[in-house]
């Protein structure tokens, strides 16, 4: 008798279209407090697919990450879409990663943290961005990233749209 084959190991890459149902049942599942329609995951996939991307095992999806060029010290507001990019970005912006619970601890976060950074490299960007929210701001910090230094009133009223718990956090990448 032989063994069953063994599932294959998650791993990072890139999002297409039909992944969007997916992408949005997982974002409901890890980040309940922070809801977005499915408008906002399709439009950031439209504007930067390269900044987006699946951990998949077979057909089944883990996790997803949506990221891009943005402005430094401007944050998109939670459930907000862009309508375009800007067109002389000087920051990447890490919009959301969320990993089920099954294979958080695998080291998959990093990984793709380590492919964003390099991302923003190809895109020449001296520094990335993100609102750090589930009290995610040590895992940020192993990755590299600080909290934002210059916290202006605007930032403020920007992070409201998340809730009063997040952390405007930035790093560089050279």
């Amino acid at each position: 008798m032989t063994a069953a084959p063994s599932a294959p190991a998650p791993a990072w890459r890139p999002m297409q279209q039909a992944d969007l149902q997916d992408v949005s049942a997982i974002a409901a599942r890890v980040h309940p407090d922070y809801p977005e329609d499915d408008a906002i995951f399709a439009e950031r996939l439209r504007l930067y697919p390269a900044g987006c991307r699946v951990l998949a095992a077979g057909a089944k999806l883990y996790g997803y990450v949506l990221s891009h060029p943005w402005r430094a010290g401007q944050v998109p507001k939670l459930n907000t879409l862009l309508g375009d990019l800007p067109a002389e970005p000087d920051t990447y912006y890490i919009h959301d990663i969320a990993l089920l619970p099954e294979v958080r601890g695998l080291g998959c976060a990093g990984v793709v943290v380590a492919e964003l950074v390099a991302r923003a490299r190809v895109e020449k960007l001296n520094s990335m961005s993100l609102v750090a929210v589930n009290c995610s701001t040590e895992f940020w910090q192993r990755h590299g990233f600080g909290i934002a230094a210059a916290q202006t009133p605007a930032h403020a009223v920007q992070l409201k749209s998340y809730d009063g718990h997040t952390t405007l956090m930035t790093r560089q990448t050279r």
